[in-house]
């Protein structure tokens, strides 16, 4: 008996144009992944300066089963995206020595995000924990505290309490607007 196999190209058109205006050019949308709480951040670069425009942490429910939360924090993406008009998205890459369970389902958050991303033709920058701890400190080993008390000096905050995962959110916008040094 012989079998045959037919094979198909698909063509997948792209729906969402980058914008490339110059004010949204130097925005970047950035994220701190997790499924829990996921830091988000909008910032962009003003007269050489990165200036904060928005910061959250969202949070989902531990009840909800996992795909309901992943659904909620790509809902929430998708408004963060529709408002602030980011020129792209930046990641942290994330590392983990213990809990494999977490650490794929952080990596499924963080492929969400990626998705929604380049589906709006946003350019998705990723950095690691060192990389994005350089940038703020200049010390690619600092702990959070010392992240923390740069980003409170390195942007205006408005004053609140705020969990660690904005303020990693906001750390990480910085590297991006940092490391691509736009005009």
């Amino acid at each position: 008996r012989s079998r045959s196999t037919t094979t198909s190209t698909m063509s997948i058109p792209t729906q969402h144009k980058a914008r490339l205006d110059s004010s949204s050019a130097r925005r970047v949308l950035a994220f701190d992944p997790g499924f829990e709480r996921l830091g988000a951040a909008v910032l962009e670069r003003e007269h050489g300066k990165e200036v904060l425009l928005h910061s959250e942490c969202l949070r989902t429910s531990a009840t909800l089963p996992f795909y309901e939360r992943l659904s909620l924090l790509g809902k929430a993406a998708e408004t963060l995206i529709e408002k602030f008009e980011p020129g792209s998205v930046a990641l942290e890459k994330v590392f983990f020595e213990k809990n494999a369970k977490t650490a794929m389902q952080v990596a499924e958050v963080r492929g969400m995000l990626a998705y929604i991303a380049a589906s709006r033709g946003l350019p998705v920058l990723q950095y690691t924990p060192l990389q994005v701890k350089s940038a703020v400190t200049g010390y690619g080993r600092s702990d959070k505290r010392a992240v923390s008390l740069m980003v409170e000096r390195l942007v205006i905050l408005p004053k609140r309490k705020r969990l660690d995962d904005e303020l990693d959110a906001i750390a990480i916008g910085i590297t991006s607007l940092v490391s691509s040094r736009l005009p």
